[in-house]
C-alpha cells in the first residue's frame, strides 16, 4: 500500500509592508510522503514572500511538469514559476522559457553554496531568473495539521509567528 499525502490546513495572515499586500489566505496544501517538515515550511514561505490572489501550489514533487508554486494570467500563460532546492540546468532553462518570471529558493546553506558556484555562470544568461537562499532553521517546529500562522514582512524579513513559535526569516539573492 502506497503512502498517502498529509493534508495541512494553514490559516495565513499576510501582512507584507514592502509590497503593500495584506490578505488572509485559507489554505489546504498536501505534504508529500517524501517532503520532510522543513521544506513543507520553505514552500510555505516561499508562498508567504510572494503572495498574491492568483500564486496557488502545485501538484510540486509528484509532477515533473509543474513547479512547487506558480501564478497564471487570465489567459492561462506562466507569470511565476517557483522551483525550491537545486533544480538541474535543464529544468531551469524549460521554466524560463515557459514563463514571465523564475524564481528559485535554495534552504540548505551549505549544499545551496556549492549548487549555486556551480551554476550561477551557465545561469547569468537568464533574464527572467531570479535565485534566493532563505534562512527559516527552526520553522519545522510550526508545522501541524492545522495551523495558525501570523506573516509580517518588512523591509525583507519575514516574521512568522503561532501560538508556540516566533521566527525570523530571512532570505538572501543569490
Amino acid at each position: 500500500m502506497a503512502i498517502s499525502s498529509t493534508i495541512n490546513k494553514v490559516s495565513l495572515n499576510i501582512a507584507d509592508v514592502d509590497r503593500h499586500y495584506y490578505q488572509l489566505h485559507e489554505l489546504t496544501v498536501a505534504q508529500h510522503p517524501s517532503e520532510n517538515d522543513f521544506r513543507f515550511m520553505i514552500r510555505l514561505i516561499a508562498f508567504m514572500a510572494n503572495a498574491s490572489e492568483s500564486l496557488n501550489f502545485t501538484k510540486g514533487l509528484s509532477s515533473d511538469d509543474e513547479p512547487e508554486l506558480w501564478q497564471k494570467s487570465l489567459t492561462d500563460e506562466i507569470d511565476l514559476w517557483i522551483e525550491l532546492g537545486q533544480p538541474d540546468e535543464k529544468r531551469i532553462r524549460k521554466a524560463c522559457g515557459r514563463s514571465k518570471q523564475v524564481i528559485i529558493y535554495t534552504y540548505h546553506e551549505g549544499k545551496a553554496k556549492v549548487w549555486w558556484e556551480q551554476q550561477k555562470s551557465k545561469l547569468a544568461r537568464f533574464d527572467n531568473l531570479k535565485v534566493f537562499h532563505i534562512n527559516a532553521d527552526g520553522a519545522e517546529a510550526m508545522v501541524k495539521r492545522s495551523m495558525q500562522l501570523q506573516c509580517n514582512i518588512q523591509e525583507g524579513e519575514i516574521y512568522l509567528s503561532d501560538d508556540n513559535y516566533n521566527l525570523t526569516v530571512t532570505i538572501d539573492r543569490l
